[in-house]
């Protein structure tokens, strides 16, 4: 009894441990940089800054046919970003912003 007593508080224990937040700073990375990212934007569209950024391989091109779609996988293939990201670059690329 007491075996199995010990087993189960051992196992509540590491489960609660499992759930703590990492502390080693790994993790958040990513959640900071687009936060980071997105406030920047912020900062840029309040002071009309634009960014005309680096000239992407086939963005502009697929834009001028009308293809906003291979537009948006061009500019993906290009820079790595996530779909999200990418469809609002190429809509401010088209917007020219």
């Amino acid at each position: 009894m007491e075996i199995a007593l010990i087993l189960s508080s051992t196992a509540l224990v590491l489960a609660l441990l499992l759930q703590l937040p990492r502390r080693d700073g790994r993790g958040d990375g990513s959640f900071r940089l687009v936060e980071i990212e997105r406030r920047q934007r912020l900062i840029m569209d309040h002071l009309g800054i634009v960014d005309r950024g680096p000239t992407l391989p086939g963005v502009r091109d697929h834009l001028a046919r009308g293809d906003k779609i291979k537009a948006i996988k061009a500019y993906r293939e290009a820079t790595g970003v996530d779909l999200r990201t990418a469809k609002e670059a190429v809509e401010a690329i088209a917007a020219g912003r």
